[in-house]
């Protein structure tokens, strides 16, 4: 529900929001004060909201980085992470109270390693103070892992074992197809660790059918208020959210790992690093195309994602900050850094957030301590990649609670279903929604695109990952238009 601040009160009324932007928080200026609530669903319910979206709204749908401040709603905004709003009589302000600074780092590795273990086993034990049953989301990789060790070793002193759950598919691990970053399943993973730590564990095992259902679909949409496109990893993570909600009440959660410590492969790879942009967005788009081929031929040159693209990035770079004297090679490795902290994590942080709280699922993120994102950030890049190994400061810290197969697995994304019905599935919804020509999902996504991804055999496409984006983000966008009506300002 969205609450209302008033300017004429005789007092300033103040919001805060946490440094990393874990917890969101949105407002809308109306003639008489402020509407702000945790979610845009609550303020586009008083009658002073219009659910509008203009062009830098659609910029923001369909670019995949989230620049802080901006929401996609007309009027809308959401408080940048470690800022502070004031309202009184002379309107409404924003300032900044905590940003990350470049410090120089006078540790040793293994004073390092011992900083970053100190840091971590505390926020771990900070975070699981709570009067409600508490768990843990187990994914088999190093972030989840060491948390649970440490998580594990807190409980321990009180007499009570860690409980974990863990998401799969069924057939999942049988049917597994290697590829050049999804190296391994996550369960023989998840096992191991279960066993070393001795924790009540869970294995949530989910069905391809339902993945692709539009029920679920509507539910994640509604959760976010946004048609992401990201598919069955929304869906089972809301799910397995739904699953845990059942046994537990608050759940400790890995993410922020990645984008401290240099964890993503695009982080390591030469040209990658050089190339200007935002690295998550070139590595999937390629390093010269930042648009969507699916967008209208009207649409696409009206917001010129790759103008608006570079435009951000270039902001986003500018608020680096650097220590002189530097040597290249640092400094890019600082921006990168900074990118993933400042324009990823934040929309990653968010998507936990909202499909967990839309079942009652409290999640907290112990990595996303403002002293360790302080201590990583000035961490020498030759520490995080000792040995040619990715977040090598992380593994040493950890070495005493992760068993030896998971403390050096390569990094492995969250989980997509490989269960061949899957795609099928979502081209048969998309061929329901051709059959409606006036439907104003088409403003958004080309016709004759959505037709041929309807249309086209799942194996015989050059791009199977790409057939399989483009259809999530059609019926993603036809299920929020069809959820929220937008009047979209094209």
């Amino acid at each position: 529900m969205a609450k209302e601040a008033s300017t004429r009160a005789e007092t300033s009324t103040r919001m805060v929001r946490d440094r990393l932007g874990i917890k969101p928080l949105y407002y809308y200026r109306t003639p008489h004060g402020l509407l702000f609530g945790s979610e845009p669903k609550a303020l586009l319910a008083h009658p002073s909201v219009e659910a509008a979206v203009d062009h830098d709204g659609l910029r923001e749908i369909f670019l995949g980085v989230k620049t802080p401040g901006a929401a996609i709603w007309r009027g809308m905004r959401e408080l940048r992470p470690a800022s502070l709003l004031t309202l009184d009589r002379r309107g409404a302000r924003e300032r900044t109270y905590w940003s990350l600074t470049a410090r120089p780092h006078t540790e040793d590795p293994d004073a390092t390693t011992a900083h970053v273990e100190e840091l971590l086993s505390g926020s771990v034990r900070e975070q699981l103070v709570a009067d409600v049953p508490r768990c843990l989301l187990l994914s088999g990789g190093l972030d989840s892992s060491a948390i649970a060790g440490f998580a594990a070793d807190t409980l321990s002193g009180y007499g009570e074992r860690l409980r974990t759950f863990s998401v799969d598919f069924q057939g999942h691990t049988d049917h597994f197809t290697p590829d050049h970053h999804n190296v391994s399943p996550d369960a023989p993973h998840v096992h191991e660790v279960v066993k070393h730590l001795d924790t009540d564990h869970t294995d949530i095992v989910l069905d391809a059918g339902d993945l692709a259902g539009p029920d679920v679909r509507r539910a994640a949409v509604r959760a976010r208020d946004l048609p992401i496109g990201r598919g069955d990893m929304d869906h089972s993570l809301l799910q397995l959210f739904t699953a845990i909600r059942e046994q537990s009440t608050v759940a400790l959660s890995g993410e922020g790992a990645d984008e401290m410590f240099g964890g993503y492969w695009w982080f390591h790879d030469p040209a990658l690093r050089e190339t200007a942009g935002f690295p998550w967005l070139t590595a999937a788009l390629g390093r010269t195309r930042q648009e969507r081929a699916f967008l209208p031929a009207d649409l696409a040159p009206i917001l010129d994602l790759p103008g608006y693209a570079a435009y951000r990035y270039r902001e986003a770079l500018a608020a680096t900050p650097a220590l002189d004297g530097e040597s290249p090679a640092q400094r890019r490795s600082r921006e990168l850094l900074h990118l993933h902290l400042t324009r990823s994590l934040t929309g990653m942080l968010e998507r936990k957030d909202r499909l967990s709280m839309a079942v009652g699922l409290e999640v907290r993120v112990p990595f996303c301590d403002h002293r360790i994102a302080e201590h990583a950030f000035n961490v020498p890049w030759s520490l995080h990649t000792a040995q040619n190994r990715e977040k090598s400061v992380l593994r040493a810290a950890a070495r005493h609670v992760v068993p030896d197969g998971v403390l050096m697995r390569r990094k492995s994304p969250y989980p997509m279903t490989q269960d061949r019905h899957y795609v099928p599935a979502l081209q048969r919804q998309v061929r329901d929604v051709l059959t409606d020509p006036d439907h104003q999902v088409f403003a958004l996504f080309d016709r004759a695109a959505a037709t041929r991804a309807a249309h086209v055999g799942p194996t015989d496409h050059p791009r199977p990952q790409a057939l399989r984006a483009a259809l999530e983000k059609f019926l993603d966008l036809h299920t929020w238009i069809d959820l929220y009506g937008p009047r979209l300002l094209l």
